[in-house]
């Protein structure tokens, strides 16, 4: 854990493939409540990068969804090495193809591992979460972190992007999607071989992580 190469399972893939899925559980529409749609719009580590289709924390929140009689089906738009700007131009294409009552925002690693500029990813974040409100959605932005080795400056203002969007804009927030996982004492067990991407056993810490957030925009 203490040399640049074990820190790497900080940050994302820049790796090709997409996952574009509805996940509508049976009987969800009999479920108490408001009618919700959640539009996930994320990266690899939305995406099932690396493991078993359905076994993802999206796929798992569906689960949980139908678990708990909410009234919701679920939309997987991520892309692995997915960016902000890539998820800033696909984004006004799902809100009016789905019409969301709530979109996640996991979008920003991938630019981090591109040394993009912070100001432009902030500036994509920011873009998104109008473009999904104007449309009547709430927003959760799920936040990434990178490992010390980027230097103790980058690493607290990357982390602040995510702080500082969701405050100016008000949405909920996951500061961290890898809370518990990647700051695990025994962090690479829950890795794939890449020591990148999480592996199967992540996904439910992953979901956890994003539960409270979500639960509280589901009323």
């Amino acid at each position: 854990m203490n040399t640049k190469g074990n820190r790497r399972h900080f940050i994302l893939s820049a790796a090709s493939g997409a996952l574009v899925g509805l996940y509508a559980a049976p009987g969800l529409a009999a479920g108490k409540g408001r009618a919700h749609t959640i539009v996930v719009v994320g990266d690899s580590m939305s995406a099932e990068y690396g493991i078993q289709r359905g076994s993802g924390w999206v796929a798992l929140l569906q689960q949980r969804l139908q678990e708990q009689k909410v009234n919701a089906k679920v939309v997987n738009a991520s892309v692995s090495g997915d960016t902000t700007a890539g998820g800033r131009a696909r984004l006004p294409a799902l809100l009016t193809q789905h019409q969301p009552t709530v979109v996640v925002i996991e979008l920003g690693g991938n630019d981090a591992l591109r040394g993009l500029p912070l100001k432009n990813t902030e500036d994509n974040l920011a873009t998104m979460v109008q473009a999904a409100q104007k449309a009547g959605a709430q927003v959760l932005l799920v936040g990434m972190q990178v490992p010390p080795n980027y230097g103790g400056d980058y690493t607290r203002r990357f982390a602040q992007t995510f702080v500082t969007v969701s405050q100016q804009y008000k949405t909920a927030l996951v500061p961290f999607l890898l809370e518990g996982v990647a700051n695990a004492p025994d962090a690479m067990r829950w890795f794939q071989t890449d020591r990148i991407h999480p592996n199967e056993q992540a996904h439910p810490r992953m979901l956890d992580n994003v539960w409270p957030a979500l639960k509280g925009l589901l009323r």
